[in-house]
Parts: structure tokens; C-alpha cells; sequence
């Protein structure tokens, strides 16, 4: 080593050491995870799943914190303003729907790095028991036959629920009536009642009315098979090409977040995906583990944010 490389690599090494020692400070408190909606829906149950785990890797509490409002708009903001390198985030695929649907956001997607895929919780086409319709083409037939006079419920504008059914409609090339409810509860209950004609729900919501035989499944959403109904045809498969919804949860963090962190976090979550018995918990709420990491992630929600936007401007979906 000549004298000049010499002195480079000894003014490097305080810096370096530096860097090492503020990595194994942090944490410094407990951490926060933020998940940008209420208690009890499958976003927070994976909050509720990996809050533990992670605090028994990093030594600290993880304390998850519900900031619902504005379709996750609110929590996320919180999150995007926090500096102090101590704070999570999940988000659902309304963090590539929302730039879209609220132009004016306190934030921007590149406020925050991935930090890793978690779960995909897909949605199922489902029509009440009693209802004539058997399958999609069934479905697609009678939306030609009366246009504008089927309709779709959904759990209110701008949801994956909804985009879900006017995706379906565009690609099908049918003309179908969106009713808009405050929640998916109102609306499944309005299905099983005959009230409406369709609902794209959420397998989470809609298992247990289809296993009770109030509700009939005719397809699900994602570009496979799902393992909760590997029987169920995709709607792809049962006649609408190219059709392809997955409805995904996934952490990231703020910029703040130590970059040691952030990758030593989305190993841990990597590492509880691949256990059978985390595996499992995630079966319970009808969650799928998430394929990737925090390299395809970044690339995943652009293009999600690119595709979703341009479905909602084309259809001009205002929020509620």
C-alpha cells in the first residue's frame, strides 16, 4: 500500500467506526409501527403478528399504532413525519392507490424505503346464494343483456374492492352499476340479501358466508389460484384475459430509519414468512406470504401506483 492510500484508509476508519457504533446504538427506544387503519382488518392483525417478533430481535418494545382516516392517508402521513429513526409502516395497495385518488397527499412515495413484502389477501367475486348466476361468463352475459342495470357493491370509492369491479367491467367490456358502501360489512350484508348483484370482498370477509352457503363463489381475483379455494377458478381463467388484482400488505419505514435497521428488519420478516407456523397464523386471516424483498419491492409499488393511477383517472373514481 503506497503512503497516499495509506492515509485515505486511516482517515476512513474513524467515519466507518462511526457508522458501526450509531448502528449498535439503535434502537435507542421503543419502536412504533404504524398501520394507517382501525383495529381488527387483516392489516392489522399482520401488524399484531410480526410486533413481537421483531422486539424480541431488536430488544426493544414494538408498540403498534392505529392512525386510521382518509383511506390510510392520515397514519401514513404520521409516519412519513417521523425523524427520530424509530418508526414502522404498513401499507396496503391503497399506498398505490391513494397518489391517484387525493393529488394533494402530505407525501410521497419516495418518503419512504421498502422494507420488506409481507402477505397478499385476495378478493373473491362472490353473488348471492340465490342469485341465477353460476359463473363469470353468467355474470358478464347478464351485464350485457341489461347495461348499467347490474350492479357491484364495494366497501366505498376508491377501494381495492371497488377498482377490483370497475377493472372487471373494463376488461370484460361490460356496463355495471358501482354501489358504494361505508365498509364491507353493509355490503355483504346487502349481497346476501339480494339487494345487489356482485361483490369483489375480501376473502378475509367473505369466507365465512361462503362456507355457510349465503354467498356463492364464481372466481377470485389474483393471477393465480389461492390457496383458501384452490378449486376457484381465477377470473382470468373463468373468462376475463389479463385480469389480475392482488390486494398486498407490506412494510416499509421512513427515510429516518437506519438503513442496518431497515435491512435487518426485513430479514426478520423474511425469515417469519418462511416458518410454517407463521405461515399458518397468516392462513388464518386469509393471508398468503408475499413473494420478493426490499429491491423488487421498491420497483412493485411503482409500477402498482403507475397501473392504479391510470385505471382511476380513466374512470375519473373520485374518493368519497
Amino acid at each position: 500500500m503506497n503512503r497516499r492510500s495509506l492515509l485515505f484508509a486511516l482517515a476512513y476508519l474513524p467515519s466507518m467506526a462511526f457508522r458501526r457504533a450509531a448502528a449498535q446504538e439503535w434502537p435507542r427506544r421503543p419502536l412504533r409501527l404504524i398501520v394507517p387503519f382501525p383495529p381488527g382488518g387483516a392489516i392489522d392483525a399482520m401488524a399484531r403478528l410480526l410486533a413481537p417478533r421483531i422486539s424480541e430481535n431488536v430488544g426493544k418494545p414494538v408498540v403498534v399504532e392505529n392512525r386510521s382516516g382518509a383511506g390510510g392517508t392520515i397514519g401514513t402521513q404520521a409516519a412519513a413525519q417521523s425523524s427520530d429513526g424509530h418508526a414502522l409502516l404498513m401499507v396496503s395497495i391503497a399506498h398505490a392507490i391513494n397518489p391517484a385518488l387525493y393529488p394533494q397527499l402530505p407525501y410521497a412515495n419516495a418518503d419512504f424505503a421498502a422494507v420488506a413484502p409481507v402477505a397478499v389477501v385476495p378478493n373473491i367475486l362472490v353473488v348471492s346464494a340465490g342469485s341465477a348466476v353460476r359463473e363469470v361468463k353468467g355474470l358478464i352475459e347478464a351485464a350485457r343483456q341489461r347495461p348499467g342495470g347490474m350492479t357491484y357493491a364495494s366497501a366505498g370509492n376508491g377501494t381495492s374492492i371497488h377498482l377490483a369491479g370497475a377493472l372487471f367491467c373494463s376488461l370484460a367490456g361490460i356496463e355495471m352499476t358501482h354501489v358504494p358502501y361505508r365498509g364491507s360489512s353493509p355490503a355483504v350484508t346487502d349481497l346476501v340479501g339480494g339487494r345487489v348483484d356482485a361483490m369483489f370482498d375480501s376473502i378475509t370477509s367473505a369466507s365465512s358466508h361462503i362456507a355457510s352457503g349465503r354467498l356463492r363463489a364464481l372466481a377470485v381475483t389474483p393471477g393465480k389460484r389461492t390457496l383458501a379455494f384452490p378449486d376457484i377458478p381465477t377470473v382470468a381463467e373463468a373468462g376475463v384475459p389479463g385480469y389480475a388484482l392482488d390486494p398486498w400488505f407490506v412494510m416499509l419505514a421512513p427515510r429516518s430509519l437506519p438503513v442496518e435497521a431497515r435491512e435487518r428488519i426485513g430479514g426478520l420478516v423474511a425469515k417469519e414468512l418462511d416458518d410454517p407456523a407463521f405461515r399458518k397464523r397468516l392462513a388464518a386471516i386469509g393471508a398468503e406470504p408475499m413473494q420478493g424483498n426490499a429491491a423488487s419491492l421498491e420497483n412493485f409499488i411503482a409500477e402498482e401506483t403507475t397501473k392504479w393511477g391510470d385505471l382511476i383517472r380513466h374512470l375519473n373514481i373520485r374518493p368519497d
